[in-house]
C-alpha cells in the first residue's frame, strides 16, 4: 500500500481536474475549485504536506460522496 506523499499545489490541482473539477477560481483570500455544487477551498501554500493532503482528500470524499483510493491518488 502506498504512503502519501507532500504534493506541490499545482500538483493537486492538476490531480483534482483528473477527477472532475473544473479550473481553479479566485475568491477572497483562497482559490475556489467546484464538482457539481460542492466547492472545495483550495489553500494558498506552495506545497502541501502529508498532513494535509490527508486532510484534504477526506474532505474532498465527503463532498463528492465517492472514496478516493490511496493508491488511485498516487497514480493521478
Amino acid at each position: 500500500m502506498p504512503k502519501l506523499r507532500p504534493c506541490k499545489r499545482r500538483d493537486f490541482i492538476r490531480k483534482l481536474k483528473k477527477i472532475g473539477f473544473k479550473a481553479p477560481e479566485p475568491g477572497g483570500r483562497h482559490f475556489y475549485m467546484r464538482y457539481g455544487i460542492y466547492t472545495l477551498t483550495l489553500p494558498s501554500n506552495k506545497e502541501y504536506s502529508v498532513p494535509q493532503v490527508k486532510m484534504l482528500i477526506k474532505e474532498i470524499e465527503r463532498g463528492i460522496h465517492q472514496k478516493i483510493p490511496l493508491d488511485e491518488w498516487e497514480s493521478l
